[in-house]
């Protein structure tokens, strides 16, 4: 289609948002794709990948599942990324002339799951430095309290926040100096974005974005799927320690675009002559 063309989704002053907040809520985004969202999220719950993991504390209730980089082996995510305008949408917001994909993330909180998803930026986990990022964090089912809470503007904070492993809450990486402490929203009174979802809604966030989720206190099961996407200035970074995924033998060396053989650009879609 036409490169100027806006998705229907996206209006001028979500773009201006989405760099001031780092964050927009982009209603309906895969409203017609939620069945093959919930065909994927079925497959991989089926068939795990090897990065799947169990993330509820011993003693604590319910069942906290995620696993991604699963695209490659589920038809329906390949479809839903390939078919939707999620590439064309990512390109918007970043205000980027392409996007490419980074990875999926499914994660699926069971009823009664008291686990909060701790307070944390995705980026310092990753291999990728650039201001032209974002993740589409959609849900089949329409969440209230479980859903996604973003700090608006800590894409922009002078330094990262420490990451942290989550079951055991030691520090990734040993550099303090580096890294702010992880803050505790609430407590600071920061100014914290969420919304309700129905099912296809999507929050979209810069991979800088300070976010978490409270636990699952609902009666019904919260599935939801993260889409990663990078624009025209992400590169390739190393990190202290080893990221998160891992992409072993990804063979990219610091400043290079990420590999396209692993990380298709998706928008502009390639063009058959």
């Amino acid at each position: 289609g036409d490169r100027v063309s806006m998705s229907a989704n996206i209006t001028p002053e979500m773009i201006d948002r989405y760099a001031t907040d780092g964050v927009v809520l982009v209603t309906g985004l895969f409203a017609e794709h939620l069945g093959l969202i919930e065909e994927a999220i079925e497959q991989n719950l089926a068939n795990p990948g090897p990065y799947a993991a169990e993330n509820v504390r011993p003693g604590d209730s319910g069942r906290f599942f995620d696993d991604y980089c699963n695209w490659q082996q589920i038809d329906a995510l390949q479809k839903l990324i390939f078919t939707s305008d999620v590439g064309q949408v990512a390109a918007q917001l970043m205000q980027s002339d392409t996007a490419q994909l980074f990875h999926d993330h499914i994660l699926v909180k069971e009823a009664g799951t008291s686990s909060a998803t701790p307070w944390h930026q995705d980026s310092p986990y990753y291999f990728v430095e650039g201001m032209q990022t974002i993740s589409f964090w959609t849900v089949v089912e329409p969440v209230t309290d479980a859903t996604l809470r973003c700090v608006r503007g800590s894409h922009l904070w002078p330094k990262p926040v420490m990451p942290k492993r989550w079951l055991s809450d030691e520090n990734f990486y040993p550099d303090e100096d580096s890294y702010i402490a992880v803050p505790d929203p609430d407590r600071d009174g920061l100014d914290i974005a969420e919304w309700p979802l129905s099912p296809g809604d999507a929050v979209a966030f810069n991979f800088k974005i300070l976010h978490g989720a409270r636990g699952n206190q609902s009666a019904s099961r919260r599935r939801a799927l993260s889409l990663r996407l990078v624009g025209d200035d992400a590169v390739y970074c190393t990190r202290p320690g080893r990221t998160s995924p891992p992409f072993p033998d990804h063979n990219m060396i610091e400043g290079q675009k990420l590999r396209q053989d692993w990380f298709p650009v998706i928008y502009p879609a390639e063009t058959v002559s």
